[in-house]
This record gives structure tokens, C-alpha cells and sequence, in this order.
């Protein structure tokens, strides 16, 4: 498979705003649709998350059970998020459930490390636990005040907001606890592994 650099974006300078990591422009109020496989049409009454793998207590939430757990003051990210096809969007928000509330009710086990997100298209991609716990992470299912769309990844997705967004799973249906790093999609097609905005990690090497 060839590599195309940053999907299908190119670089554009990035402004002087401090909020914009380098090579990064404000895509302002637009938000690009950019996706690795055909755009799935899923049931919001029969979707589901399992967090399964290192864990002593696997547990599969629907988005009723979510909604229930959230209560009426569900959890809201408020901030900016970054592309690695160099988009950011800043001052946005989306409204969800604190990733650590579930992985509460799941228990890791010590020797978990590393989960891997998979979506209902079987897209994949993997991350460190670290950067998943302590409120760095969200399930969530609207964006600012509305459903999440579909093109967007609704009924609802990942959102791991301080790394590049192809690490925020679309369609999210479930989370993997290992005792290793496993790559996912775009970590072996040569992005990569991590890929922090802030240090332009956009492929293995950088």
C-alpha cells in the first residue's frame, strides 16, 4: 500500500496562535471528513462497546447503558483537536463519557500496558494505557450540543484529543487491554506509533 503524507492533506504554514501545534492551520468553524474505509450506517439501539482483554471484569455497554452511567451530567471536553493531514479545530466540544469511568467498572489487570480501539469496520488502531487514563480520553456521542453524525463517526466514537485524531476511532465498538503494543491501520501502513501534535510524530522516524 503506498503512503500518501497525511492522508490526503498537505501542509499549509501554520498561524500564530498558540494553540496550533507546529505545521497545523485553524480549520475554523469546517470540520473535514477524512476516512480509511467506506462510511458504515450504524444502529444507535443496537451499538455497543466491550472493553475486553486485560481486564477482570469484560464488560459490553449500549448507548442507553452509557447515557444511564453518564447521568445527567455527562462528561464534556471542551478544548481543540489536530489532524495529522495538519487541520486543528479549536474551541470545540464533545459530550460523552470519561474513558476512566469505564475502565472503573472493568478493572485492568497490573500487567495491561496497551489497548487497542477496533471499530465496527474493523479499523484498529493502538495506543499506551497512560495515554488513555487519567482523564485523556472520552467515549463520546455529540459534538457541540448535536448527535455525533455519521460522517463523524456517530452514533459515537473515540476521542483521545491531545494526539493526531486518526487515534480518536471512529465508530468505536471496542477497547483491548494488552500487556504489549500492537499497531493498528495506519501504525503499519508507516504513521506513527504514537504521534503527539505537539512533536509532529506523523510517521515512523519523526
Amino acid at each position: 500500500m503506498a503512503i500518501t503524507r497525511g492522508f490526503t492533506g498537505r501542509r499549509r504554514q501554520a498561524e500564530r496562535d498558540p494553540r496550533l501545534p507546529p505545521g497545523q492551520y485553524d480549520v475554523g468553524r469546517s470540520w473535514p471528513v477524512l476516512t480509511a474505509e467506506p462510511t458504515p450506517r450504524v444502529d444507535a439501539e443496537r451499538w455497543s462497546l466491550a472493553v475486553d482483554g486485560l481486564v477482570a471484569n469484560p464488560t459490553t455497554w449500549s448507548l442507553k447503558d452509557l447515557r444511564k452511567l453518564a447521568g445527567e451530567a455527562s462528561d464534556t471536553y471542551r478544548g481543540d483537536i489536530h489532524c495529522v493531514t495538519t487541520w486543528s479545530k479549536l474551541d470545540t466540544s464533545f459530550t460523552g463519557i470519561a474513558l476512566d469511568r469505564l475502565l472503573e467498572i472493568a478493572q485492568p489487570l497490573p500487567a495491561a500496558t496497551h489497548i487497542v480501539e477496533e471499530s465496527t469496520t474493523r479499523y484498529r488502531t493502538n495506543l499506551p494505557l497512560d495515554d488513555v487514563t487519567g482523564g485523556k480520553a472520552w467515549i463520546v456521542w455529540e459534538h457541540e450540543g448535536k448527535p455525533l453524525s455519521r460522517e463523524h463517526g456517530g452514533p459515537v466514537r473515540m476521542l483521545v484529543p491531545h494526539l493526531y485524531f486518526w487515534k480518536s476511532a471512529k465508530w468505536i465498538s471496542k477497547i483491548t487491554l494488552l500487556d504489549h503494543d500492537e499497531p493498528g491501520f495506519w501504525e503499519v501502513n508507516g504513521y506513527h506509533d504514537r504521534g503527539d501534535p505537539w512533536l509532529e510524530q506523523r510517521f515512523d522516524g519523526d
